[in-house]
């Protein structure tokens, strides 16, 4: 059997009719940059997160870039983040001129540990950034309080997890703002890069709008250093033919994961760490990611015998060549450092089959008796 770590062919059969009729729609009216269709989406997604604004923007990455931005942050300043997350949470705070200052996180969920956020602080702290990894949100109490305390932006980076919510709060609805990825793997994915910046902060949800247009207002008229990047209007409406499906997709995202939880914890209750949903969270579940030893040979077995995994991430933030100049060292974040080197997410997609996630544990089972 051959078990695919994502396949999208399932989900676009179901969608085609309207997809198609959509498409055919957008370019009929030949209206491609900031649309109806861009509009609809905003409003939309600002409605889903609770949130009095969605800016829509060019992909996941220029969205926490756009952000920080727009709140302010820049030369001179510190941004307190997670050292275990994909790149561009770290590269967007270097490009606004800003130093990440990484902390350590909690092993159980993977995301930011906020009992080691405050001890990071210092007078030219001016930002926060949880990522919500996996589809899970992290301890945003914790770290609301630290923020309140300090007078610090929060910039949750949410590409993993809309949908997700923490004690009934979405992405953004606890934080200075929010921000979304599109990628075609997410939850809600498009068919090419996409973004969005969720907030309820009036003055932030300007800045935003202006520096996704070169920072332009009126047009061609400059007041700050903005850029290029629109949410393409072919994208938004793709995406809007997706979102109706959205919480269907979550549902059926939670159902296979408890499935694997089920199938490994009764085969293998030593050998696995299965992820674990924190009371009073939702867990959307864009990877579903397990902690094992002999990681990188339990990989490579799978492969052998079909099964395609991903490791999210091989390599932390920290010790990344590119980040050299910031000075740390291996040893310096042991929680992330140790996940680095266990973290193997297995096939996750809605349209999942029982019978390949059987097939999927049958074969890490296979493994460990060997």
């Amino acid at each position: 059997m051959k078990v695919p770590m994502l396949d999208l062919t399932e989900q676009y059969q179901e969608l085609r009719e309207q997809m198609l009729q959509t498409l055919d729609e957008v370019m009929g009216s030949a209206h491609f940059i900031l649309g109806d269709n861009v509009k609809k989406l905003e409003s939309d997604i600002a409605t889903y997160s609770n949130a009095s604004h969605a800016i829509g923007c060019g992909n996941g990455s220029d969205a926490i870039h756009i952000a920080l931005q727009a709140a302010g942050v820049g030369e001179g300043d510190e941004v307190i983040t997670t050292p275990f997350t994909f790149f561009a949470t770290g590269g967007a705070i270097v490009r606004v001129g800003a130093t990440p200052v990484y902390v350590d996180i909690d092993p159980v969920t993977f995301n930011i540990d906020p009992a080691k956020v405050e001890e990071a602080v210092t007078e030219k702290t001016k930002a926060i950034i949880p990522v919500h990894l996996y589809g899970q949100m992290a301890d945003m109490d914790g770290l609301v309080a630290v923020a309140k305390k300090h007078n610090l932006f929060i910039i949750e980076d949410g590409a993993q997890a809309i949908g997700a919510k923490y004690k009934g709060k979405t992405v953004g609805e606890l934080g200075t703002a929010g921000t979304y990825s599109f990628f075609p793997t997410k939850n809600l994915g498009a068919y090419g890069d996409a973004g969005m910046i969720v907030t309820s902060n009036d003055e932030i949800a300007e800045n935003c709008r202006v520096i996704r247009v070169h920072g332009s207002k009126p047009k061609y008229y400059h007041h700050v250093l903005g850029y290029n990047s629109r949410l393409d209007e072919l994208q938004a409406a793709i995406l809007n033919v997706k979102f109706p499906h959205l919480n269907k997709w979550s549902e059926l995202r939670r159902e296979k994961a408890a499935n694997y939880t089920r199938l490994l914890n009764e085969a293998l209750p030593n050998e696995v760490v299965t992820p674990v949903e924190v009371e009073g969270n939702y867990h959307v579940f864009h990877q579903y990611t397990i902690r094992v030893e002999k990681r990188d040979e339990l990989q490579k077995y799978l492969k052998e015998q079909g099964v395609e995994t991903m490791i999210y991430y091989p390599l932390a933030l920290h010790l990344q060549p590119v980040f050299k100049n910031l000075g740390y060292k291996e040893g310096d974040f042991p929680e992330a450092e140790k996940a680095a080197k266990e973290a193997l997410s297995l096939p996750m997609f809605p349209e999942l089959a029982l019978e390949q996630q059987e097939y999927v544990v049958s074969k890490i089972v296979e493994f460990f008796k060997k």
